[in-house]
């Protein structure tokens, strides 16, 4: 089945090398039936003309708000279009789109429309690897736009690295896939925990861990992009998230974590609780900062509520409960208590001793173990790829 015949998409050539392609692109989204508007960068046409584009558009190219006594709105634009790759995407414009810049009809359109995004990265390979580039690509992703790696091989500027756009027919070939795609969480409602807590002694100390918040994030981000809407509760963390399905509550207690919790669980179908919420949290806080003279001060403390085992007792036979299980020893016996104790149909068992997982990596280690006991190990993977196994996971059980 042809996914794009009828389809309104907005391409976007930026000013790179790899704008020629985009006349490729171009002609094959039109052999497949899209009406194709293409929208050029000022400094795109120095890499590849107008009159080329056009012809093969079958429509006029535009550049600029106005022009011929034309208004071009971009809000009009952008709520035309089913779709918008923008390939080749500069490491400017790249930038410009993270940080919601604003100088160009390209840009004002990518702001405007409500319609997904593909965004096909191309640049020499320092550019690509800089760590504000890399960066940039994380916004752009976490704000639901579709990322298309660039590819290693032969660039401009004679090196060979990463940097090269994807094939024009590579790019077609994931639209049609994305437009082909089911929504298969569409109409669920799923809570996430993140991050940790911080259990406070004095207004200036507190009890913590080490937990970036990474995996629920990169959880909520895939949930949300199957179509969930996901309440994310996250402890203190950098990250931040602007998918338009995510709706963030900050915490920073575990009590403020369960309560929050406790609101939302009853309508959820799904639940996650990725947050590594502290044991423990002080009996008494002082409301001034505890001098250091104290020499002999001691700090009691008091388990605080296990949200996850709480919540666990008012599992309703439609709800799907995912746990974590961090351990440093007896690991498989250990999860499969978690498993049972708290009510979990599915349980992520991670392992402080696996080099590159646990606390505030990129990449994790996991084994996934369901209730009737089946184990999947993974290999070491970033945290967005193993958040993408565990929701494929999460869709394939809950229909059982």
């Amino acid at each position: 089945m042809n996914m794009l015949q009828g389809r309104k998409i907005i391409l976007g050539i930026t000013g790179s090398i790899a704008a020629y392609k985009a006349a490729l692109l171009t002609r094959l989204l039109v052999k497949e039936g899209a009406e194709v508007q293409v929208i050029m960068t000022p400094s795109a046409k120095d890499f590849i003309t107008p009159l080329t584009l056009s012809t093969l558009s079958n429509k006029p190219v535009l550049s600029e708000f106005f022009k011929d006594k034309t208004w071009n709105n971009h809000v009009t634009l952008g709520k035309w279009a089913d779709l918008m790759i923008v390939a080749p995407t500069s490491a400017h414009t790249l930038a410009k789109f993270a940080h919601g810049l604003c100088n160009n009809l390209l840009t004002a359109v990518y702001l405007s429309t409500q319609c997904p995004v593909f965004i096909a990265p191309a640049m020499d390979l320092d550019m690509y690897a800089h760590a504000s580039t890399v960066e940039n690509l994380k916004k752009l992703q976490a704000y639901g736009n579709h990322i298309m790696e660039a590819e290693k091989g032969p660039l401009a500027s004679g090196l060979v690295g990463q940097g090269r756009m994807v094939e024009p027919a590579y790019i077609v070939e994931i639209v049609q896939g994305f437009l082909r795609q089911k929504k298969l969480l569409a109409n669920k409602k799923v809570v996430i925990t993140a991050g940790p807590t911080h259990e406070p002694i004095d207004p200036v100390r507190f009890i913590g861990n080490r937990s970036s918040g990474k995996m629920g994030f990169e959880l909520a981000t895939c949930m949300a992009q199957q179509g969930a809407e996901v309440i994310l509760i996250s402890g203190p963390t950098q990250l931040t998230t602007n998918h338009p399905n995510i709706y963030p509550h900050k915490v920073d207690t575990a009590e403020a974590m369960y309560h929050t919790c406790v609101e939302h669980f009853p309508k959820c179908d799904i639940a996650i609780f990725a947050a590594a919420v502290a044991d423990f949290t002080p009996k008494q806080t002082s409301t001034q900062k505890i001098k250091k003279a104290s020499v002999n001060f001691q700090l009691e403390l008091v388990s605080t509520k296990d949200i996850a085992k709480e919540l666990g007792k008012k599992k309703k036979p439609h709800q799907y409960i995912v746990g974590f299980s961090l351990e440093t020893e007896d690991e498989l016996s250990n999860a499969y208590k978690k498993l049972k104790a708290k009510n979990f149909d599915l349980i992520v068992l991670n392992s402080c001793n696996d080099e590159g997982a646990g606390f505030d990596y990129d990449t994790n280690k996991v084994t996934l173990i369901d209730k009737k006991h089946h184990i999947t190990s993974m290999a070491l993977k970033s945290k967005r790829c193993i958040a993408q196994d565990i929701v494929a996971m999460i869709i394939k059980n809950s229909k059982n």
